[in-house]
């Protein structure tokens, strides 16, 4: 399990019916051409990624609902081994996928979606989950934060839709807020390959209605995550909004990308890393 377990969980089980229903409502209004729209995901279009977020949910009733079992998954569960079965599922079905109408994926989702999200609500909350979270750094999970997971991914997929075809982003706190707290589960990874000496803590301050606040402290050669109720000096302080660092870390850019609102004080490498976790699996 996470060492964070001190932060408390992240609910997302009643956001997940009302965030599929936004989608559907999204996909019905598309125009013909607009299925066609290219994403920031990669060489993914509009359509590319509906049927991406199909497979998720398709995949979730059949290996963890219905307990199938593929002879073809990884013997390992390195973090390697795991994004190469990924993406290799992940490519097959986008491909396989060309040959459905924007409309028939949008029945699809829209069956499949209700009841993946009842499935999953229905887990009890901090039992093993049956997918661990490795972008956090977890070998085991609770359901909530394997939960959780699956809202940031319809989250941010849905944002890239979103952002292609010119539509208002889910960035309300009721969206955002979980999306920022089960992400910054993601930066302790991304610090790991930051020494630094024990007691070394770097400030996270995420403004804004969905935002907060956060410490990294080095203890015993690893980064533990707190919630920063601390007056205590930083060696450094990044402050960013949301809306800015939910898109940084869900879409896996680097510190690059980074709106121009983020503020960087002290160590810089250290605030570095904090842009450049990714909270998926890259």
């Amino acid at each position: 399990m996470t060492d964070d377990r001190a932060l408390g969980p992240v609910d997302t089980s009643h956001l997940l019916l009302p965030i599929h229903r936004e989608l559907v409502r999204l996909l019905r209004a598309l125009e013909p051409e607009q299925w066609l729209l290219p994403t920031t995901a990669g060489s993914w279009r509009v359509r590319d990624v509906a049927a991406h977020l199909l497979d998720g949910q398709l995949r979730r009733l059949s290996f963890q609902r219905d307990r199938l079992s593929r002879q073809d998954a990884p013997a390992d569960q390195e973090y390697a081994s795991v994004l190469r079965f990924i993406n290799g599922l992940n490519a097959r079905w986008v491909d396989a996928s060309q040959h459905l109408s924007g409309r028939v994926l949008t029945d699809l989702l829209e069956t499949a979606g209700v009841q993946a999200a009842t499935f999953l609500a229905a887990l009890p909350p901090h039992e093993p989950a049956f997918w661990p979270v490795a972008w956090a750094g977890e070998a085991r999970s609770e359901n909530w934060m394997d939960v959780g997971r699956d809202y940031t991914e319809y989250w941010h997929h849905q944002q890239q839709i979103r952002d292609a075809v010119g539509a208002p982003g889910l960035v309300e706190a009721r969206w955002l807020a979980p999306v920022v707290a089960l992400g910054v589960r993601a930066v302790a990874p991304a610090l790991a390959g930051v020494a630094r000496p024990d007691g070394t803590s770097l400030r996270l301050v995420v403004s804004g209605d969905a935002g907060g606040r956060w410490r990294f402290v080095r203890e015993s050669g690893a980064w533990r995550l707190e919630d920063d109720g601390s007056t205590a000096h930083a060696q450094a302080t990044l402050r960013i909004d949301a809306p800015a660092v939910a898109r940084l870390w869900y879409s896996g850019r680097g510190p690059r990308a980074a709106s121009d609102d983020v503020a960087r004080e002290g160590d810089r490498e250290l605030c570095d890393a904090v842009l450049a976790a990714r909270a998926v699996m890259v």
